[in-house]
Parts: structure tokens; C-alpha cells; sequence
């Protein structure tokens, strides 16, 4: 059995790993390479093995620097399944699509310099077309099934907390009656956030491949609540400035707008300020992923299917406003009263966030405000560290605008967060693979590791491949049993029990409340809140009946 480390082995982009056993090839995650051009020209060098021969994938999550990559994939010969979760699917439908989109814009565009300079034509990395067409390899999944890949290859997918959907991957290899678990962590979430639940402990694993983005750094407490944010935007609002949030379309973008809410229909010092503030989302994947948030209740923690529950959508509120044309995006800039604009992409390397920028950047009473992770090379970066005047649309813009930084909005869990979740393995893996970090970072988890745990870990530099012992000596019937322990089965009841609590106040608010009197759009909101809680109800049925 062999690990081939294949993208995020020398950046936070890019994720892809190959694992080999016998004849059998999967695929975890494959990714796009994001930063600056050198970056991003890996994205057109071949894949350091042979698509044709990958039997599957099993996709952590939706990000483009996990999934970026699969149109391209299949363009190469690949034509096995794309397994991942049920949310997952959903938003792959707007992030693939609008991956292509982008890719035929930015060739339409070089290859217009590129006729004037008397230069050869480019090709996009894939078209729009390419996205649709590899929706049809992908087959959706739930949390918590155990899955089977092959004879000798089970999977289970457990919820990551990062983003609607995301996943920790445990691969279960039979090689000649030994059975190794492997356990891809994904990107891993933060304790303690809003609509999503905490990442999942797992207990045991023969190899661990882990993220260490945020490894060598603790994510400030100031920067963990909405309250730093809220009065960045109202300290900016009051001198008459524009706050400017580059956010990431899935999963930031949902946070934020569920943070607001929470301050927007409470009561507190700043409400009348905020009154007068219109928080603009300007990005039209925004809209249609908040759009699949709303229809995945299944995935949701209990703060958030409460809210549900009780008639109230945390995913909006007054003031809240989506723009989808290019004449409603360019609009905002022309009002000159303050507000609030949320739009992507959360590293300003493409997308309508450029043009807030350059209106915004030299304005001194405006303010710009980043959420998210920052890769070596991107805009994001440049500004965050301090540089006096970037480029942009060929015009040089001087920066002026207050820069602020809240790393504690981030998806990622920061070093203490990953110290506690490699730390609940109740026996030290054999082997730790540390991966989706820079440098800095993987080098000073490794050393944490040492210091605090005692572990060895690899720490993966450039595409390479390792030897993987075999595991225990256990049969694959035994690994199944052990994945179905009394804990699992106690987590299966409360599921249960609670899918049960949930229909039955349903039913009560229905009672409540004459259909004549009940809006469409809250109709079709408890639709599909009973749709969810319904396919967790048969997906809970049917695994109580195969314990059975």
C-alpha cells in the first residue's frame, strides 16, 4: 500500500492524494492551486499519475482547492465516481460551475492581449461545460454511512465542522486479510461556531494525513466573536466610509450573514447605526450556495435548526441585500453612503472583490477587513501585510483605507484546535502526514507534535510517495463492527430521538398557524426542513436495520 502526496504538499492549495493498493487507486480530494501565477501554473501540468487508472474519488469538501481540479480530471480520462457528502454535491453544482465560468473568462481575456501582442492563444483549464458534465461522476452520500469503494475498500465520511458539508475521511484497506485505516482529517473546523456542528473526534487510525494551515499560530480571542467586527463597521460608518469584507462564497460568507443577523433584530448600542446600514452580498455563487444552506438543515447544530424551528431564517434579515448582475454589483460603488459589502473571492485574486478594492483601497475614512486564510502570493496577502499601492486593472491604487485582519472568523481550526483533535486518537497513530500548510506552518506542528505528544511526524515538502505498512491483524468484518461500536449506537438513538422532537414541533407551528396566514417562502422553508429531517430519519432506519 503506497501514499502519493500529489498537491497541498507545499502550499495550502491544491489538495490531492493518491492511495495505492494492489490494483485498486483513490483519489482524495483534487484540488486547485490558488496564489500568484507560479501557483497557479501548476494547475496546467500533467497529474503526477495516470487518471484512467483512478477507480474513484472521495472528496472532502466543496473548495475550489480541494475540488478545483476534477472537471480537469476527467478531461484526462477519468471516469470512475466522485463520492462525497449529500451537501457537499450540492454546492459542487455552484462551485464547479462557477470555476469553469471564470477559467473561460480570464482565457477570453489574456487572448485578447495575447492577438494584440501577435502571441499564441491560450485554452482555459476547463469550460463551464467541462463543470456540468463532471457533475454527472458525482454520488452523493450521508454522514456516518460506511461506504463501500471496492471489495477490499470501505469508506466513512465524518462532519468536519469547516464548511456545509466538509468531511474527515476514514479509508478502510484490506490487503490480504489485514486491514489498515487510514484517515484523511480534510480541513478541519473550530469548536464552538455558528450553524455547523464541531468536527468530529475519531479515535483510532494506522495513518493520519492532516492539515496544519493555521500550525504554528492561536487565533486571537478578540477576533473569534462578531463584536470586533461590528465596530469596525461602525467606527467606519460614522466617519463615512464603506467597510469592504473580501469573504470566501461558501461557508465565511454564511457566517457572517448569520452573525449580523444576530445584531441586526437585537437590541444593543449600536442598533440605530445599523439601522442605516445596507450590508450588500455581491456575489452571485454567494447567493446560490446561502441558497444551499437553507436546503441542508440535515448538517445544521441545534442553535441553528432552533432558529429554523421557530419560524426565523438566520440567513437574513433587514438590510440585507444580494446583487447578482454585473449593473447591480457596479451601482454599489456609485452610492456614496456608507455600508457594508461582502463579496468574493476571500483572497482578491479574481472576481468583483477587485473592483471594491480599487474604489475603496485609497479612501482613508473606508475600511477593509479580512476573514479567512490568506495564501503566500495572493492580493489578500500584499495587503495585509502592509503594502503602500497595488495594481489593479492596470491602474496603480494607493492604500489608504484601514486594514484589519480577524483571523479568528477563519474555518480552520488554529494550532491548539489541531493539537486537541490529533491528541483524542486514544493510540498514537503509526505514522502522521502533515500536509495543507506552508512551510513555517507544517515545520512548527511537527515540532508541537514532538514536544507535546511525543509523535514523529512526516512533514510532506514536494510530490512524493511512501510505503505504507499493513495494519493490525484484523478482518474487514471486525473493522465494520468497530466503526459500529456502543457509542456509535448511543449517537444513532440521540439522532433519532431528536429527528422525532423535530417533526413534532414542526407540526405544532404548522398548528399554529392557518395556511391562509403562512407565506409561501415560510411554507417552502418548513418543506424542506422536513424533507431534510426525513432523509436523516430513512438514513438512520436503515443502518438501525442492517445493526439488526
Amino acid at each position: 500500500m503506497k501514499i502519493k502526496f500529489c498537491g497541498a504538499a507545499t502550499s495550502v492549495t491544491g489538495s490531492c492524494h493518491l492511495l495505492t493498493s494492489g490494483e485498486h487507486q483513490v483519489l482524495m480530494d483534487c484540488g486547485q492551486f490558488q496564489g500568484g501565477k507560479v501557483q497557479e501554473q501548476q494547475n496546467y501540468e500533467e497529474f503526477p499519475f495516470n487518471p484512467a487508472e483512478v477507480e474513484c474519488v472521495v472528496l472532502s469538501h466543496a473548495h475550489i482547492d480541494h475540488c478545483g481540479r476534477l472537471p480537469l480530471l476527467i478531461k484526462r480520462g477519468f471516469k470512475g465516481e466522485i463520492i462525497c457528502t449529500s451537501a457537499t454535491a450540492d454546492l459542487l453544482d455552484v462551485m464547479l460551475k462557477d470555476s469553469g465560468y471564470i477559467h473561460e473568462k480570464e482565457a477570453e481575456w489574456q487572448n485578447r492581449k495575447n492577438e494584440r501582442a501577435g502571441r499564441p492563444l491560450v485554452e482555459p483549464l476547463y469550460t463551464f461545460n467541462d463543470a456540468v458534465d463532471t457533475l454527472k461522476y458525482v454520488k452523493p452520500v450521508e454522514y456516518d454511512q460506511l461506504v463501500d469503494l471496492n471489495e477490499d475498500m470501505k469508506v466513512v465520511f465524518n462532519d468536519a465542522g469547516h464548511i456545509l458539508g466538509s468531511a474527515m475521511i476514514e479509508l478502510f484497506v484490506n490487503e490480504e486479510g489485514s486491514t489498515s485505516k487510514i484517515v484523511f482529517s480534510g480541513d478541519i473546523g473550530v469548536k464552538d461556531r455558528p450553524i455547523l456542528r464541531d468536527p468530529t473526534t475519531i479515535k483510532k487510525a494506522d495513518y493520519v494525513i492532516m492539515e496544519t494551515t493555521y500550525g504554528n499560530r492561536v487565533h486571537p480571542k478578540e477576533g473569534n466573536n462578531i463584536d470586533a467586527l461590528i465596530k469596525i463597521i461602525i467606527n467606519t460608518a460614522r466617519r463615512g466610509g464603506t467597510t469592504v469584507i473580501p469573504s470566501f462564497a461558501v461557508g465565511r460568507t454564511q457566517e457572517l450573514i448569520y452573525e449580523l443577523n444576530r445584531y441586526y433584530e437585537s437590541d444593543n448600542e449600536f442598533k440605530k447605526d445599523l439601522e442605516k446600514l445596507k450590508v450588500y452580498v455581491d456575489s452571485p455563487m454567494a447567493y446560490n450556495a446561502t441558497e444551499v444552506f437553507k436546503k441542508n438543515a440535515q448538517v445544521y447544530d441545534e442553535e441553528m435548526r432552533e432558529f429554523l424551528l421557530k419560524g426565523d431564517n438566520p440567513l437574513d434579515f433587514p438590510g440585507l441585500e444580494f446583487t447578482k448582475t454585473s449593473e447591480e454589483s457596479k451601482a454599489i460603488n456609485f452610492s456614496h453612503e456608507p455600508k457594508v459589502i461582502i463579496s468574493a473571492s476571500g483572497m482578491c485574486e479574481a472576481g468583483r472583490i477587485r473592483h471594491h478594492l480599487k474604489h475603496n483601497l485609497y479612501d482613508k475614512n473606508s475600511s477593509i477587513v479580512f476573514v479567512g486564510y490568506q495564501a503566500e502570493g495572493t492580493l489578500g496577502r500584499t495587503l495585509v501585510e502592509g503594502i503602500d499601492e497595488v495594481t489593479l486593472f492596470g491602474e496603480k491604487i494607493n492604500v489608504a483605507a484601514e486594514i484589519h485582519n480577524l483571523e479568528g472568523f477563519s474555518g480552520h481550526a488554529d494550532k491548539d484546535g489541531l493539537l486537541d483533535w490529533i491528541g483524542s486518537f486514544e493510540k498514537k497513530p503509526k505514522q502522521v502526514f502533515l500536509v495543507h500548510g506552508e512551510q513555517e506552518s507544517k515545520d512548527a506542528f511537527a515540532f508541537t507534535l514532538r514536544e507535546k505528544l511525543g509523535m514523529d511526524p512526516v512533514v510532506v515538502t514536494d510530490i512524493s510517495e511512501f510505503e505504507l505498512e499493513s495494519g493490525d491483524m484484523i478482518s474487514m468484518e471486525e473493522t465494520v463492527k468497530d466503526v459500529m461500536d456502543a457509542e456509535s449506537m448511543d449517537k444513532l438513538r440521540l439522532r433519532v430521538a431528536s429527528v422525532q422532537d423535530e417533526l413534532n414541533s414542526l407540526i405544532k407551528t404548522q398548528e399554529a398557524i392557518p395556511d391562509r396566514e403562512m407565506s409561501p417562502e415560510k411554507l417552502s422553508e418548513i418543506k424542506n426542513l422536513i424533507l431534510s429531517l426525513e432523509k436523516d430519519a430513512v438514513n438512520l432506519s436503515s443502518a438501525l436495520t442492517d445493526r439488526n
